[in-house]
């Protein structure tokens, strides 16, 4: 029983003696000062001391000690009868049979049933308790149903079923788990302290699936993860999403409502802000300081605040305790055991006591108080940084939760190069002594951890975009100083420039593509052609022609020998939407000549059949219009006009405007008018509505960029430049 409960009914049965209302209500104000949710549930159980008594007597050993659960129970309590307290065994429910009660929550019980059809099997199957089914209970019990329903991960025990009882109690039908929960199976095993730590980071993984989906567990502990064996293989499965709370979609359409000063969880592995009054400020990072108090368990034996003295100090020091009471390191917390206790301790875990202290202190010390900072910014922001960071420590890298010292660092190289250093000991002191080699090392250790720091944030940053955070992910990569190129950066990176395109935040998306170009010129594989396609319209169109024009040189140069079509065509539409030197001119050669192949080969076909081809023909007519040959020019965007395969209106607008500027300077004026007022249309009826992603048929944001670029240059030209007849 909780000690909040224990509380209650304290101050119950004290109130009860107090026979006048006004001195029963002072002693109340006294009493329950400063305790809202106290106050109300005396007042309650006062109000029905008939019920509540005999509630107290029968029932007080299945309570919950979630103290919320009280005014539903109370409620409840006329209906409670001995003779249908719970299911019996061979009872049918739907096509499940049940066999035996496994285990008890606060509102719902959970038997193992045999089921039939359409398959043999067993499974566990969980239904609300009777005299349990209040709207508040009913509503949680489906939200966890729907919880797991939305879930597919190995480590997560698998939803199969749901529907209600002939009495129309809610039930559902899940993965049976023969398991023991997972401090059990490590003490029992005798498991080391990287087996435990490689069983903890499935489970980290499956809470990262979990978050992904949108759902919080919020009650991350042993008894909650159980091990199974599969061929002889230790696999922990999450179980009991039963307080899980929907962090992006409603988990069911009845209220499921936390009443005042509530609390959802179990104290000893409860974050900060679950044990605040309103508990409104619970996120995916209050089960990350969960998962460092279930590592922090795995390894010393022992929770950072005792469950029995947390329960026995009463709510206010509950609450006090867990929000301002900084926890012990886990090698510190060692060194407070007995002796036989840290034997017995070091026993299951496979070591001596001293090699225990050894390997908690340091490292692991950091990762697991970095898990259970109080500030949850300051924690990891995702079960997948947790993770990185322990895989870190395995494979003896520098872990992002220590301070780093210079000495730390160069220990950290030493283990990671053991046969290097033992045979050249004698020549690596020498070389360590001198200040050259000392400055590399460090230099060396600072980028490699400047490194795995930038890579956590992409990874996080990339998990918010799917998660709708567009700002939070943004927040992130901001502060990446050193990228390192991979397709996940250059992922998060463009859809953060485009989010910023269509706000219409040009500052934001110049700096995102700037990041975004610099990590393509440090991959080595290839040149991305698609980024320049979006980041050159772009840089022009906030007036940075010296990007422009260096990105365009860049990109020239690192796909020049090896690309393709479809790179021509986006390198020299983009290359020459500003006018460019006879050395930039001159480079672009190759890619028009494949350009001009692969149109020839294509329109053999009816109508231009390929949709690159008719693009092709708008970037043979801006190179042809650049070198000067205003005929070809004219006559390439004809083709483009003239095609049937489809209707890309970006691609016709800019045709529309090549043409008018070539016959403009062919001293066509009236042709020049015509083709530039057709043009001019579609561009400004688009950018009438704003900037949108787009598609293939539609044109895409950064085509039509290009062909109001071409507009800006041709209503320059011919508007502004007198004309010359012929």
């Amino acid at each position: 029983m909780s000690s909040s409960i224990s509380r209650e009914k304290t101050v119950f049965y004290e109130a009860l003696e107090v026979a006048d209302p006004e001195q029963r209500k002072l002693f109340l104000d006294k009493t329950c000062v400063g305790d809202v949710a106290l106050r109300a549930a005396v007042e309650e159980l006062l109000a029905t001391q008939g019920d509540a008594e005999q509630f107290f007597a029968e029932s007080a050993s299945s309570l919950t000690p979630l103290a919320g659960e009280i005014e539903s129970a109370v409620a409840q309590s006329e209906a409670r009868s001995e003779q249908a307290t719970e299911e019996k065994s061979g009872k049918l429910i739907g096509r499940y049979k049940l066999l035996q009660k496994i285990g008890e929550g606060g509102y719902g019980v959970v038997y193992m049933a045999e089921q039939e059809q359409p398959v043999r099997r067993r499974v566990a199957l969980k239904v609300i308790k009777l005299g349990m089914d209040t709207k508040n209970v009913v509503a949680r019990f489906e939200a966890e149903r729907q919880a797991l329903a939305m879930m597919d991960h190995p480590n997560i025990a698998r939803v199969f079923d749901a529907g209600a009882t002939d009495a129309g109690r809610p039930y559902f039908v899940m993965e049976l788990v023969n398991g023991v929960k997972i401090t059990e199976y490590c003490d029992q095993n005798q498991l080391g302290l990287q087996q435990r730590l490689e069983l903890f980071i499935q489970i980290c993984h499956a809470i990262q699936h979990a978050h992904q989906k949108g759902i919080i567990h919020r009650d991350i502990k042993p008894s909650n993860i159980l091990v199974t064996l599969h061929d002889g293989v230790p696999v922990p499965k999450v179980i009991d999403f039963g307080i899980a709370k929907a962090t992006e979609e409603r988990l069911t359409d009845k209220t499921l409502f936390t009443a005042h000063a509530q609390l959802i969880g179990t104290p000893a592995y409860m974050s900060p802000e679950q044990v605040e009054i309103t508990g409104l400020g619970v996120d995916t990072r209050s089960d990350i300081y969960s998962l460092g108090i279930l590592l922090y368990e795995l390894l010393t034996g022992k929770t950072p605040f005792d469950t029995n003295e947390l329960l026995k100090s009463g709510l206010d020091e509950l609450r006090r305790t867990v929000r301002e009471r900084e926890p012990t390191t886990p090698s510190a917390k060692l060194r407070t055991l007995t002796g036989e206790e840290l034997t017995k301790t070091a026993m299951q875990r496979h070591v001596e006591p001293p090699q225990l202290l050894s390997q908690l202190r340091g490292d692991l010390d950091w990762i697991i108080m970095k898990a259970l900072e109080k500030d949850r910014n300051r924690r990891y922001e995702t079960a997948n940084g947790l993770v990185m960071d322990l895989e870190r420590y395995l494979h003896h890298e520098p872990v992002l939760a220590r301070p780093p010292s210079n000495w730390y660092r160069l220990q950290k190289l030493v283990r990671r190069n053991r046969i290097v250093f033992a045979a050249g000991a004698v020549v690596v002191v020498a070389l360590i002594v001198g200040l050259g080699t000392s400055t590399w090392l460090l230099v060396r250790e600072s980028r490699l951890r400047l490194e795995a720091e930038n890579r956590e944030r992409i990874t996080q940053a990339a998990f918010l975009i799917k998660q709708g955070q567009i700002q939070e992910a943004d927040r992130l990569v901001s502060k990446v100083t050193r990228l390192n190129p991979s397709l996940e950066a250059e992922g998060v990176l463009r859809t953060l420039g485009q989010c910023h395109m269509y706000s219409n935040e040009l500052d934001l998306a110049v700096s995102r593509f700037n990041q975004l170009l610099q990590a393509d010129q440090q991959d080595q594989s290839r040149w991305n052609s698609a980024d320049l396609q979006m980041a050159g319209p772009l840089f022009i169109e906030r007036g940075d022609e010296q990007s422009y024009k260096h990105f365009r040189q860049v990109a020239i140069t690192r796909l020049a020998g090896e690309f393709t079509a479809l790179d021509a065509d986006r390198t020299l539409k983009t290359s020459l939407l500003l006018p460019a030197d006879a050395e930039t001119m001159k480079s672009l050669e190759p890619f028009a000549r494949l350009a001009t192949t692969t149109f020839e080969r294509d329109v053999k076909d009816p109508g231009y059949a390929s949709y690159l081809a008719i693009w092709q023909c708008v970037s043979l007519s801006l190179m042809s219009y650049r070198q000067g040959d205003m005929a070809a020019a004219k006559d390439w965007c004809q083709k483009s006009l003239d095609s049937k395969y489809d209707k890309v209106f970006p691609r016709i607008a800019a045709s529309h405007i090549i043409k008018a500027m070539a016959c403009h300077q062919l001293g066509e004026a009236d042709e020049a008018q015509s083709e530039l007022a057709q043009g001019k249309q579609q561009i400004d009826d688009y950018f009438t509505a704003g900037l949108q992603p787009g598609n293939w048929t539609e044109g895409f944001w950064y085509d039509w960029l290009l062909a109001r670029i071409l507009l800006r240059e041709a209503e320059d030209l011919i508007e502004k430049t007198p004309f010359v007849g012929k």
